[in-house]
């Protein structure tokens, strides 16, 4: 066997053993040097993990896992649910309504499905239980929510989709993501309603939520709302860089959770570093022992052979474009979306550019099939945070997922067909796509 075919089984062999992701790249990657090149050249392992974290844009990573963490803990969830309860008003689906404007108004501030589905199940799933919705429903609805995080910036896949491809402007992606985004939300929105009012079930409001009005509960919410208004507005102004947005996002909601909520103290703030350096290690472990995979492919060729291989399995790229969709999807059932970014572009990117397809909308078709993945079983993240906080069992959410699972794939459908639906705002804003 070929040194490529070594690696690509040593990988495989390595995660149906159960290792670790990061830790099966970097031995996978260790012995397609062994078996190509040489003893020897295992030397540069320590190069090609500094190098793989050695770049500035991945500072941004860390501050925003850190900026969800801060506004989990600052009470905006809580305060962002009563505002849209006030808003919509009981009718049947309310809730449900609420759960996901929620989860996407949280996406815009954490760029993370797994910590946006942790602060809006906590918060909702015991209302919409005493609202008459199975926990199953409302655990999945609120899972597949979360995942439009990865769309709506700041999102931390993006980030690491614009340094693993190269030319590819992050402000164009946070633009770009921002319509798909708010379309997959409506897609899920859309049979939620429908299942809502078929089993009657009504969306009345929390406890005490009949006290509450429009402009008391849009004035406690304001901070959070905003929050996404000046990540945004700050980079469409110039005025700050995307990973300074992540610092200025940090600072404001340590303000907003210390001042403003006063839900939040120095000693929780402490904590909150040390959690997020905890998650945040994990994410910089997998990037930076995937330097080793990496390195190891593109030395023996093994990215081009892949890439060749999949080009020359048809000249139709729409054909190609839907087997390409269809595996990323698996991967997103399997892997979280860093790995996916990590292992899949260095074959998919010369295969992008033999299609001449546009890298900004490519990488939002891949965000909307991670996302999928998200709350598609047998790994599905999201949904294994929300039956945790529901206390169920992942395999009783298994029919809903699929609901909402073709009404996202509906939505992906439409950004494939119609790329002028992520394409259009960045075209707007003048970036360069």
């Amino acid at each position: 066997m070929t040194p490529d075919i070594w690696m690509i089984l040593a990988f495989a062999g390595l995660l149906i053993a159960g290792v670790p992701v990061a830790f099966s790249l970097a031995l996978a990657g260790s012995v397609g040097i062994v078996a190509g090149l040489s003893p020897d050249m295992l030397a540069t392992l320590g190069t090609n993990t500094y190098n793989s974290i050695a770049k500035y844009p991945l500072i941004a990573i860390p501050l925003f896992i850190l900026t969800g963490l801060i506004f989990e803990r600052a009470g905006v969830a809580l305060r962002l649910v009563r505002f849209a309860q006030a808003l919509i008003g009981p009718r049947h689906g309310g809730l449900a309504l609420v759960a996901v404007l929620v989860c996407m108004i949280m996406g815009g501030m954490s760029g993370s499905g797994p910590a946006d589905a942790a602060a809006v199940a906590m918060v909702m799933l015991p209302s919409m239980t005493k609202a008459g919705y199975p926990k199953p429903f409302s655990a999945t609805l609120i899972a597949a929510s979360a995942s439009t995080a990865i769309l709506i910036p700041p999102s931390v896949a993006l980030i690491l989709y614009s340094i693993v491809v190269p030319g590819v402007d992050l402000r164009a992606l946070f633009a770009a993501g921002l319509f798909p985004g708010v379309l997959a939300g409506l897609a899920l929105l859309v049979p939620a309603m429908l299942v809502a009012k078929r089993y009657g079930w009504e969306g009345t409001p929390v406890e005490g939520a009949e006290q509450l009005t429009v402009r008391g509960t849009f004035r406690d919410a304001l901070p959070a709302l905003f929050a996404p208004i000046l990540i945004l507005g700050g980079l469409r102004s110039g005025l700050f860089t995307p990973t300074e947005a992540a610092v200025v996002a940090v600072a404001y909601g340590a303000l907003v959770g210390l001042l403003l909520t006063r839900e939040l103290t120095l000693r929780d703030l402490w904590e909150l570093l040390g959690e997020a350096a905890i998650i945040s290690g994990v994410v910089m472990l997998i990037i930076a022992l995937a330097g080793i995979f990496a390195w190891a492919g593109t030395m023996l060729g093994t990215f081009r052979h892949m890439a060749e291989w999949i080009i020359g399995l048809t000249d139709n790229g729409v054909l190609l474009l839907i087997l390409v969709m269809l595996a990323v999807l698996v991967a997103g059932m399997l892997l979280d979306a860093i790995s996916i970014y990590l292992i899949m572009m260095p074959i998919l990117i010369p295969v992008m550019q033999h299609f001449e397809w546009n890298p900004v909308w490519f990488g939002i078709l891949l965000a909307m099939n991670i996302a999928i993945g998200q709350f598609t079983p047998p790994v599905a993240v999201n949904l294994m945070v929300t039956t945790e906080v529901a206390k169920i069992r992942l395999e009783h959410t298994i029919g809903w997922a699929m609901l909402f699972v073709l009404a996202m794939g509906c939505a992906l459908a439409l950004v494939a067909i119609f790329p002028s639906i992520a394409l259009w705002l960045p075209q707007v804003l003048g970036y360069n796509v």
